[in-house]
């Protein structure tokens, strides 16, 4: 069963997949980050690698996504790729990824990316105010990424809401559930999560 979980930046989209995650049986689950498959900008200077727009489709490398998303559904195993997200581009180390009964693939564009979306049994989105959202980008970007505030806000003006207006908001529209995430939402996780035991179990 292949799980999207898709919403606007630091919405609440890995902590809703590890609820989940958690609800169900040790071992069932596999958590794919979208964040991973970032394109390789090796070739880049670094000058240009630092004006990547994130926040769009053609920031990621979607063939090598739904490829493996493919192979993870068929029983195979994929060596998924990791992102050096300090210096703009894909790191040269992989992590071996097992296949599951349960593979949750989480992303801001996971609903936007038709070829990706089709692949998908369930579709939730994750829903979190905006204010919100951009006090935990930055918490996290200046905590994880190395990054300096001025450039978290800088990013944000001009990348990331333009990009959630443009992609990522819309794509709720694909959504079969739609979560409001402000803080805890565990009556909404527990619906999903019965929900996904009701199809295993047929």
């Amino acid at each position: 069963m292949l799980i999207g979980i898709s919403g606007g930046t630091a919405s609440g989209k890995t902590r809703v997949a590890r609820k989940i995650q958690g609800n169900l049986p040790s071992g069932a689950v596999l958590v794919v980050p979208q964040d991973a498959y970032y394109r390789d900008q090796a070739d880049l200077a670094r000058e240009e690698r630092e004006k990547t727009n994130y926040d769009h489709p053609s920031a990621f490398d979607s063939p090598l996504f739904v490829e493996h998303l493919k192979k993870l559904t068929q029983g195979f195993a994929v060596e998924q790729p990791t992102y050096d997200f300090v210096n703009h581009t894909r790191s040269a180390r992989t992590i071996r990824r097992e296949p599951r009964q349960v593979i949750i693939v989480e992303g801001i564009l996971t609903l936007s990316e038709p070829s990706v979306r089709e692949l998908l049994d369930m579709r939730i989105y994750v829903e979190a105010d905006a204010d919100e959202r951009f006090i935990r980008r930055m918490q996290r970007d200046i905590a994880e990424r190395g990054r300096t505030l001025e450039s978290v806000i800088r990013q944000y003006q001009t990348m990331v809401r333009p990009m959630h207006l443009q992609f990522v908001e819309p794509s709720k529209r694909y959504a079969d559930v739609i979560i409001p995430f402000e803080t805890e939402n565990p009556v909404a996780i527990d619906l999903v999560t019965t929900k996904i035991q009701s199809i295993l179990a047929q």
